[in-house]
């Protein structure tokens, strides 16, 4: 079965210790500084020591994040980060996506099959 993408990962190549700062991080989108410094805050001040606890279960349950999706672009990072915080929404843009390229294609479409004899003309001086 290949990997999905919609699951916690560890990110081992972005990490300090053990990743999981770096796989919430890649998770959810944000800033992995800010979550190294929330993560330790709360762990300090308002867990009471139970939150080095769960890094390390969190460290020891999760799957490293394959290498293939290593490789992917910023772009496609976003998306699927997006995926995963809101899917509804996701699948709403890109239906939006794919009606508006629809639309445009209709337009373009619609303009070359007019009789706009000066488009004719042109495309004949191509020739």
């Amino acid at each position: 079965m290949p990997p999905r993408r919609t699951r916690f990962y560890l990110d081992k190549t972005n990490a300090k210790f053990l990743g999981v700062c770096a796989g919430i991080s890649d998770y959810t989108g944000i800033d992995v500084l800010f979550v190294r410094v929330a993560f330790a805050l709360l762990a300090i001040f308002a867990t009471g020591g139970i939150g080095f606890l769960a890094y390390f279960l969190v460290a020891w349950l999760a799957d490293t994040k394959p290498r293939a999706f290593d490789y992917e672009d910023r772009e496609d990072r976003k998306f699927w980060q997006k995926v995963r915080a809101r899917p509804g929404a996701s699948v709403r843009d890109v239906r939006s996506k794919f009606r508006d390229i629809d639309r445009r294609l209709a337009d373009v479409e619609l303009h070359v099959t007019s009789q706009n004899r000066r488009l004719a003309d042109e495309i004949d001086a191509l020739r």
